[in-house]
């Protein structure tokens, strides 16, 4: 007869604001698990519904513990081991940078951050598996409030992004990823994601209001989508918004 797998106990703690991804009746942050050995830690922390890629690091009974995606026997686990869990404070970049794609839910996110000048790719009829393949195959980092599309194998770099209200949601990404030490404001096209030109006023000035065209002279051009950008009161209000996340340099916290 076959004999049952040997379990083994684990007490998790989670810190610094992971505890929020937690079940409600386990928001304490500590948490008791029964496994087989053969159960990786990657998959433990995400059954408790925390994406691998909000995990920084982590230490086993007070020593820092080996690559989250080991294996509970590679990391020599017995009963009664203790995991603690922590989240980045920089996130790691992939090679190329702060570029992100973000899932259906996060349009005016998306703008927020070409605004700054980040490669921000977006569309309203994403599909999972697709976002998931373009983060992966671009390098990209992957913005979502969805948990599950974060724990896919495939999804090396991405964020499980807290609020639902936008300008708080693009302070997070800024702490997140250190953006103003990254931005370059208002070359991107915020429309479409292209890098923008400048261009002369002579050349658009046929598509321009009588007002504009008295008062403004500085003009900018979205190659790919013909936008004509220029600094009327938007980029002033969108100014003050980017030198105000510069200057608190962290997003305020409330209930998730």
């Amino acid at each position: 007869m076959n004999q049952p797998a040997a379990q083994i106990n684990l007490r998790f703690h989670f810190h610094n604001g992971l505890e929020d991804l937690l079940p409600a009746a386990q928001r304490s942050g500590q948490v008791q698990m029964v496994c087989a050995p053969h159960q990786s830690i990657k998959h433990l922390v995400e059954a408790l519904g925390i994406p691998h890629t909000e995990v920084g690091q982590m230490c086993l009974n007070g020593q820092p513990a080996a690559d989250l995606f080991l294996a509970a026997a590679g990391l020599a686990l017995k009963d009664g081991d203790r995991l603690d869990v922590y989240p980045y404070g920089r996130a790691p970049l992939p090679a190329g940078g702060a570029r992100f794609v973000l899932d259906n839910h996060l349009g005016r996110l998306a703008i927020y951050l070409r605004m700054l000048g980040c490669d921000s790719l977006y569309r309203n009829d994403y599909q999972d598996e697709e976002l998931a393949q373009v983060a992966s195959s671009e390098g990209r980092i992957l913005l979502t409030r969805d948990r599950r599309l974060l724990m896919r194998k495939s999804v090396l770099y991405g964020y499980c992004v807290r609020h639902k209200d936008p300008p708080r949601q693009l302070a997070e990404v800024v702490l997140r990823y250190d953006l103003p030490c990254q931005a370059s404001p208002f070359q991107r096209c915020l429309r479409c994601n292209h890098p923008l030109r400048p261009v002369p006023k002579a050349e658009v000035l046929e598509r321009l209001e009588p007002l504009t065209r008295q008062y403004f002279d500085e003009f900018h051009l979205c190659p790919a989508c013909n936008q004509v950008y220029w600094k009327g009161s938007h980029y002033e209000h969108m100014l003050g918004m980017i030198q105000e996340l510069i200057k608190k340099g962290k997003p305020e916290q409330d209930e998730r």
